[in-house]
């Protein structure tokens, strides 16, 4: 660590929270970037394979997302309010409300998706007069009161306190899940049957909503078959539950099959959110949904910050560049390049206990060797080797033991093989230090 890096790092422990953690046992400051590469506080270049948490979703320096900011920063007008109309603002929404599958959608800005979440728990909760909320073991969804309380992982719950009473189900992280060595279609009906239990055993049956994240972003990337949300939304219905999907980290295109991860089960939501990528690397977040339940609040509402002009210049500028350059089926060819290679990997090292995602979007549960016990021990040894090599890459799952892959969508052929080459040196290494 540079004397200048040193000296960040105290200031940073004076003022900042100590949860606030930072990657690194020596911690990296970003200070330029261009196209899939940042160059740190320490002088060196590095591939980036997790995009900011997959916000960064164009990569650096990229000149239509750049003239668009600066044209409205020319305009003068970084921000105004939800007092006034703005073109873009309007012109964005009516644009992913079609995009969204959701029929008579109408949108509402935010800055985050921890917002964009509390703000379907609004709208679900009072379109049926219910604080009683569904959601996932092993899920994430925000650190704000409400979404802290949806959280199904034990490492961000911070609080017991909750305006909402949450039920917990079965489904996402297969892995570790009891059903695991089930069939796919055997999985998604012993989830469907705990889900029926959960209802009818830890609620009173008006239940506001059931929330997911079709890939746990936070929980590990954990990826469940195919069909599942599809089956489960069958069991909401008879209770008339709304389905809230939780796009932050799966949206416009990242898994390759689909835009919306939701899509790959057979089901159409009455909340979509979504946050991350949509403004390439800009403050954003929103909700879709029916507007029958967007308008169904009978108070007052706004976000002072959200949608302003600013983050519109940008995330149509995003929106644009994804579409021309089909970043979907760019993610698709790639995704399944770099989980071929790490399924490789796997085979020959006992360290992997699991290689799994979808498209630009990959988690490696990495275990004690030859077991299924997670090692939290290897995850922050690859996490290092890889900076070492000159990859930054991202951490996390349940028990801090998976290495998330989420590089920008404009990664290339000849990227994606230099990253994977790095990983399998890190993991090499790592799998010889542990046996």
């Amino acid at each position: 660590m540079t004397d200048r890096d040193t000296d960040l790092h105290a200031r940073h422990r004076a003022v900042m929270p100590n949860w606030q953690a930072l990657y690194y046992d020596q911690p990296l400051e970003i200070v330029s970037g261009e196209g899939r590469r940042l160059t740190g506080g320490d002088g060196r270049v590095y591939l980036d394979f997790f995009a900011g948490i997959l916000s960064n979703s164009l990569g650096y320096g990229v000149p239509e997302i750049n003239a668009a900011i600066e044209r409205q920063l020319a305009a003068g007008v970084v921000h105004t309010s939800t007092a006034y109309l703005g073109r873009a603002q309007v012109e964005y929404a009516e644009r992913i409300a079609e995009l969204s599958g959701i029929p008579d959608a109408k949108v509402f800005f935010v800055n985050s998706g921890t917002e964009a979440n509390e703000a379907a728990l609004l709208l679900t909760t009072h379109a049926r007069r219910s604080n009683q909320v569904l959601a996932l073991r092993n899920s994430y969804h925000g650190r704000a009161f409400a979404t802290v309380a949806i959280t199904g992982n034990r490492s961000w719950g911070t609080t017991s306190l909750s305006p909402v009473h949450v039920s917990y189900v079965h489904g996402g992280y297969r892995y570790r899940s009891p059903f695991r060595d089930l069939s796919d279609a055997d999985y998604i009906d012993a989830c469907v049957a705990d889900l029926r239990d959960v209802i009818q055993t830890t609620t009173a049956g008006d239940v506001a909503c059931m929330i997911v994240e079709p890939i746990q972003g936070v929980g590990g990337f954990a990826t469940p078959p195919d069909g599942l949300y599809g089956a489960m939304k069958e069991v909401l219905d008879e209770y008339g539950i709304l389905f809230v999907t939780d796009e932050v980290q799966t949206g416009w295109g990242r898994t390759g099959e689909h835009f919306w991860g939701y899509q790959a089960h057979d089901v159409v939501p009455d909340v979509l959110t979504f946050a991350k990528g949509a403004a390439g690397g800009l403050a954003i977040g929103g909700v879709i949904a029916r507007a029958e339940l967007m308008d169904g609040l009978g108070a007052n509402s706004l976000s002072t910050f959200g949608g302003n002009p600013l983050t519109m210049a940008g995330a149509i500028a995003t929106l644009d560049y994804m579409l021309a350059h089909d970043l979907q089926a760019h993610a698709a060819k790639l995704g399944a390049t770099l989980l071929s290679g790490l399924r490789a990997l796997a085979d020959g090292a006992t360290v992997i206990g699991d290689v799994r995602g979808k498209g630009l979007m990959i988690g490696i549960e990495l275990v004690t060797p030859g077991t299924t016990e997670p090692s939290p021990r290897a995850a922050a040894m690859v996490l290092e080797e890889c900076r070492r090599g000159g990859l930054l890459v991202g951490k996390g799952g349940l028990h801090g033991n998976v290495i998330r892959i989420g590089p920008p969508l404009t990664l290339t052929e000849a990227e994606a093989e230099e990253g994977l080459g790095i990983l399998s040196t890190a993991l090499g290494k790592v799998y010889e230090t542990l046996v």
